[in-house]
């Protein structure tokens, strides 16, 4: 039986990448308009409309209906579905597929929380991918994705703070000090949640904390998926962070893949954030 693996846009996928894959978006409020992320606003869009903008965007989850609608439509062609969505933690996605999903009690469908968001969610969404590749049922595949779970490692250095506390996440005060320290702050994710790993002085220190966590986390698995992803509208810090730890990847700098971050972490991070996204070894 064929598969479709359905995600949400919070993966930061396209389904230009995989003719097995289905992304359903999120909902973006710049003010009073609202945009599918993804489809009527892509990432430059976005981040062009963030740093013009004086509140920030509100992102909204997908809903059951949408969810139930791409269920209906995989089964209707004849193929299993597999919903993997970002964070329970962090949104009510995940909820809202478990609520589509109890309408096909009967039918084979497959719910993963990814405990993890943006490259985080993609890295096992790839690796799904691949395992459909490779001949495996829908049940093995739900499976050996639970099962790797747990080994998905995200970590990110963001440039500013000014998106965390216009955010409201931390206080004006700290927004102030810390970005005359020049503070950049280091976050991670555990247990499906946002944790702050540390704070950096400045751009390359930052960096550096980055590559210790990787090194901390047993170094990267090379034989899965990877990735490096940043912020904004210019990639140059990141592949420049590819180029100066070229020792940490298994193939040349320019080859490692380098993805934008959307909507939903780049609300918080605004731009100039980079991060590395890997499975740790088993």
């Amino acid at each position: 039986m064929k598969i479709r693996i359905i995600a949400d846009s919070a993966s930061d996928m396209s389904e230009k990448e995989s003719s097995y894959l289905k992304v359903l978006p999120l909902t973006v409020e710049f003010g009073e308009t609202e945009y599918l992320d993804g489809v009527t606003l892509s990432a430059e869009e976005f981040y062009k409309k963030l740093e013009e903008c004086d509140d920030l965007p509100k992102t909204s989850q997908v809903t059951p209906f949408a969810f139930e609608e791409a269920i209906r439509e995989a089964l209707d062609a004849g193929e299993t579905p597999i919903v993997i969505t970002l964070s329970s933690k962090l949104s009510g996605t995940y909820n809202s597929a478990v609520v589509a999903v109890s309408e096909f009690e009967d039918e084979e469908v497959y719910v993963i929380d990814s405990q993890n968001v943006c490259a985080g969610e993609r890295i096992l969404i790839e690796y799904a991918l691949r395992l459909i590749e490779e001949g495996k049922n829908a049940k093995e595949i739900a499976e050996a994705v639970e099962a790797v779970r747990d080994r998905v490692c995200l970590v990110a250095a963001f440039d500013t703070l000014e998106y965390l506390r216009r955010g409201g996440r931390i206080s004006n005060l700290t927004g102030i000090v810390g970005g005359m320290l020049s503070i950049k702050p280091v976050l991670g994710v555990k247990d499906g949640a946002l944790e702050s790993i540390g704070k950096a002085r400045g751009s390359k220190n930052a960096a550096h904390m980055l590559v210790q966590h990787v090194e901390a986390e047993g170094g990267i698995d090379h034989s899965m998926p990877y990735v490096l992803v940043y912020t904004g509208l210019d990639d140059s810090r990141v592949r420049k962070f590819a180029k100066d730890n070229e020792n940490l990847w298994d193939k040349k700098a320019e080859d490692v893949k380098i993805c934008t971050v959307g909507s939903t972490v780049g609300t918080h991070a605004g731009p100039g954030a980079i991060g590395v996204i890997f499975f740790k070894q088993a």
